[in-house]
Order: structure tokens, then sequence, then C-alpha cells
């Protein structure tokens, strides 16, 4: 097939409702899909595509702006635009919040309260935290189920400071974001996540309701106020018969 075919099945249609430049980044999504357009080869210039589409520059512009952040293509100062690789190597798993993940199930999630007191933290804690020995923190121990089945055994510490009182209401957004943004000093703005496999030790087999050394995700969270400082940290038992990771890398699809 000839490229003036090629244009001839991805015209603009100017009296359409969809955007101009939405259409045009389309139709450049299509050929670098088809491979018309090939990994790490140069776009046409802009004014060659708006002439060739009857639009202005500015338009291809944004067109090709969309592809930018799609990480699609890339552009090089004084050199110009061009396909860039599909990045399949570098795997980055998607963390939801565990209650939007057991939503997404068509299941409602249930939260219990299994324990809140304030300690005083070991050296752990202290290194996880970053703060002086025995420095004050609240502690909070939760189970979060799904018809009746547990499924998430949560342990979360906040550096206490507000002094403000414990709601019941907090379960309802029981997030260690928001017990630091609650009872935290300093408003956490960055958050550091890490994923571990491990095994059930007794008290989170008895609790998550399995088998002492089943095998489990483990989510440890560390938040970070705009001082860098740590604000609080929470560890996540998930039990690895009920859930999965997945990774989508690449080119987005439609």
């Amino acid at each position: 097939m000839d490229k003036n075919k090629k244009h001839e099945s991805g015209k603009i249609d100017k009296e359409s409702v969809i955007p101009i430049y939405y259409q045009l980044a389309k139709i450049l999504k299509d050929k670098i899909f088809s491979g018309e357009f090939k990994p790490e080869e140069k776009l046409p210039p802009e004014n060659n595509i708006a002439g060739e589409y009857g639009i202005s520059r500015m338009t291809v512009r944004r067109a090709i702006a969309e592809l930018i952040d799609a990480g699609m293509v890339y552009a090089e100062k004084g050199s110009g635009t061009f396909v860039a690789r599909p990045c399949l190597e570098n795997v980055v798993f998607e963390l939801k919040n565990f209650q939007e993940e057991i939503r997404e199930r068509g299941l409602k999630p249930r939260t219990r309260l299994l324990e809140v007191k304030i300690v005083k933290s070991n050296q752990d804690l202290s290194e996880r935290l970053q703060v002086p020995l025995n420095t004050r923190c609240l502690f909070f121990r939760l189970l979060i189920s799904a018809e009746r089945e547990p499924l998430i055994y949560e342990n979360k510490y906040v550096v206490y400071k507000k002094q403000n009182p414990i709601l019941e209401k907090e379960l309802k957004d029981p997030s260690l974001s928001n017990l630091a943004l609650l009872h935290a000093d300093s408003m956490p703005i960055r958050s550091k996540r890490v994923l571990l496999a491990s095994v059930t030790d007794k008290e989170e087999s008895s609790i998550l309701s399995v088998k002492l050394n089943t095998p489990v995700f483990v989510i440890e969270q560390t938040l970070y106020d705009t001082d860098k400082k740590t604000v609080g940290w929470g560890k996540s038992i998930c039990r690895g018969d009920r859930f999965k990771l997945s990774s989508d890398v690449g080119w987005p699809f439609d």
C-alpha cells in the first residue's frame, strides 16, 4: 500500500465534534502502531504535517504533545521529533488503595480496628521513623475483610504530635496518609512503598485465618513531609492467594 492510500484512511474531519488535534494524534499513533513510523525514526516536520492535512502548525504541535505525554515520541531540540522505543522492560506495579481494589471486584470492604494506642518507639521503629528512642507514636492495628473473609492485616505508626482525639469516623479512611494528616505535626506530601514476599508468622496466620507460613505480599509504606522528615510508617500483610500484581508497560492502546 502506498503512502497516499494510507493517508486516505486517516483523514481529518473538520466537521467532527472530535478536536482536530486529537484526530491527528490518533492518525499518527496508528502510523506508529502499523510500523509506517518506526522506532528512532524522525517524524515529518510540523510544517509538512500541517500542509498535508490542511491544519495549523499549532494544532500539529498539540497533537505531537499528546504523543510525547504518552511516551510514544520524544523531541530533541534542534533535531526534531522521533518515535520512541516501547519501554517493555521497566516494570512498574500499580498499588491501589486496598479499599478501592476490593470494591472493583464487586465486594464490600469492611475495616475492623483491632487496636489503637500510644506507644514509645523502640530501636527498630525509631530507625524507620527517623526519630529518637521513646518518641510517642500512634499505633493502629487493622483488619480489612470482604464477605467476612479476612484479606489484609495492617500495622500503622504515626509520629504523634497534634494530640488530637482518636475518633471512630477515622475508620472511613484508615489509610496511613489520612491518619498522618489527622495526627502528625506536619503534612505528608510524598509516599514510598516497598513490596516484599514473605510468609505468615503465628500472629498473622491467626488474624488472617490461614495456615502458618502461608505466602503473603508485604507492602511497607513510608510518608515524608516537605522537609523530607518521616511522619508515618506502615506495613500491610496481604494474602497471596487473594491478591495478584500486574504491570502494564509500553505504548498505550486505545
